[in-house]
């Protein structure tokens, strides 16, 4: 009983360390609405302030070059995700800025970047390996839809749940392996998706709590984000979950003279 709350801690512990920039964004959205900052308004500085916490992450050795490509090609990702969705009137952000695009500050970017931030950095510290992952042409075309769709089912049918039946057989017989203290253990791919889909939703709500977005249900008054919500941040984190083992598996290939990487090992049997 002690070794297993042992290892909880642990793995708590390494879990936190990986939420670092989400918890710098959780944190700036609050201090912000708080105590607003002078001579720019809100977003900007957001914006500036998000910039400092990558550089310094980077320059700290908390997150590898690499990392930061990977990052920075979710933050684009993201923010044309969020330039669509504010367009079509999914959600909107009300306050003034210098720096908003099309309606959509770029600080937003980076509320997408924090989710591959953990990822990597999970990925890193829990020695992440990947159990009967599926090929490299079915994966990609099935993050792609999952993406696409996120645009589509404003003009087309929303196709989300034949996509999130699409990954339960996909990935049916995937699980990922993680290293804590030492210790191996196995969790199904599936379950890490529902997971970590459902605890960005809670980081939703105290994000919009604090004035980081706003759905039209909260223009009057803050309130809980719907539920179904989850089933969106689910395939956004499959998506996300997707690119980088995709990423790794590419880097792993290069700088491996066109072997399996360590990282993603189809046939990797657990003791």
């Amino acid at each position: 009983m002690l070794r297993a709350f042992q290892q909880l801690l642990h793995f708590g512990w390494e879990q936190a360390l990986s939420c670092l920039f989400p918890v710098v964004i959780f944190g700036s959205l609050a201090v912000t609405q708080i105590l607003p900052l002078p001579f720019l308004p809100r977003y900007d500085w957001l914006l500036i302030i998000f910039l400092l916490m990558q550089w310094w992450m980077v320059r700290s050795g908390l997150e590898t070059r690499d990392e930061l490509k990977v990052i920075t090609l979710f933050h684009a990702i993201g923010l044309a995700l969020e330039i669509f969705k504010v367009h079509m009137g999914s959600w909107s952000y009300p306050e003034e800025g210098y720096t908003k695009f099309f309606g959509v500050p770029l600080y937003s970017g980076f509320m997408y970047a924090s989710v591959a931030s953990y990822l990597c950095q999970a990925w890193r510290r829990l020695n992440v390996r990947l159990v009967q992952w599926p090929r490299f042409w079915i994966v990609v075309p099935l993050a792609a839809a999952i993406y696409f769709n996120f645009f589509t089912h404003h003009y087309w049918i929303d196709v989300r749940w034949w996509l999130s039946g699409l990954v339960l057989i996909v990935f049916w017989r995937s699980w990922v392996d993680y290293e804590v203290n030492g210790s191996r253990y196995q969790m199904p791919l599936s379950l890490s998706f529902v997971l970590i889909g459902f605890f960005i939703w809670v980081a939703e709500n105290i994000a919009t709590y604090f004035g980081a977005w706003e759905y039209p249900n909260q223009s009057e008054a803050w309130s809980l984000v719907h539920l179904g919500k989850v089933s969106s941040w689910l395939l956004l984190v499959i998506v996300s979950f997707l690119i980088v083992a995709t990423l790794k598996q590419v880097k792993g290939t290069s700088s491996s003279g066109g072997e399996k990487p360590i990282s993603i090992n189809s046939h990797y049997k657990s003791s």
